[in-house]
């Protein structure tokens, strides 16, 4: 029987030489937070990340799945380059999400009073957007001052759990949560989610657009954040100032 894997051990695994310092069970535990911080990875990739070799990496995958932590899924179509078997890449299963930390208890509980309360559809979405309200007054205070708003809002989605990271894309950003604390309940009451983006798009003062969830059985929450557009007033400026170049 696979040893069982501590993940709620917050000991840093020290890498040496390619050589993990430490028992097996605190180096699956870096392997596993590896995944649920940075999102769905192949055993190329986590190996690079890590420090392990292949044959190591390998190991603490195959006893990871047997475990339930991890799942190995095929990758998408779109993400296969090249000739070749693609590699398979490895996600954090429920049961691996449920091993964290998570807040969706009090969340559940506070949900289910209130409809036990008081019945009905409407206090459903009451309460998605009380809950979105008070994440969007936390985010804006600390987004205020920065220059880097999606950075900053990144920052605070990890103080609360999180583990929020962003990559530039060609037409804006992506905001990556790859880790929900409220995943089992926005599963069963997806208001939660609609309401959070919401909040986050009024944090940053731009519309965004929700490409996956976790709650729907995607690997991370993906919010795709546009660039910004330059007004008409802007455009006037920039034009007028070419033609004073040119003359």
């Amino acid at each position: 029987m696979a040893e069982r894997v501590e993940l709620r051990h917050n000991t840093v695994v020290k890498i040496t030489g390619g050589h993990q310092v430490g028992d097996d069970s605190r180096t699956r535990d870096l392997v596993a937070r590896s995944i649920l911080e940075n999102g769905p990875s192949t055993a190329a990739v986590l190996g690079e990340r890590l420090g392990l070799t292949s044959a190591g990496i390998r190991r603490h995958l195959d006893l990871l799945v047997a475990d339930g932590v991890l799942e190995a899924r095929e990758p998408r179509a779109s993400s296969i380059r090249g000739r070749g078997r693609p590699s398979k890449v490895f996600v954090m299963s429920d049961q691996g999400r449920q091993s964290f930390e998570h807040s969706y208890d009090d969340l559940a509980v506070a949900a289910l009073k209130f409809m036990s309360a008081q019945s009905g559809e409407h206090l459903v979405n009451a309460f998605a957007q009380t809950r979105a309200d008070d994440i969007e007054r936390k985010a804006s205070v600390a987004v205020a001052k920065r220059s880097h708003k999606v950075d900053a809002l990144a920052t605070f989605l990890s103080d609360q759990g999180y583990a929020a990271t962003v990559t530039e894309k060609p037409m804006g950003q992506e905001l990556c949560q790859h880790h929900c604390p409220i995943a089992h309940v926005a599963a069963e009451f997806p208001q939660l989610c609609e309401a959070e983006t919401e909040a986050l798009s009024k944090v940053l003062g731009t519309h965004v657009q929700r490409l996956a969830t976790i709650a729907h059985g995607d690997g991370v929450c993906t919010t795709f954040i546009p660039k910004a557009q330059p007004t008409k007033n802007q455009s006037s400026l920039t034009n007028t100032s070419k033609g004073k170049v040119r003359a």
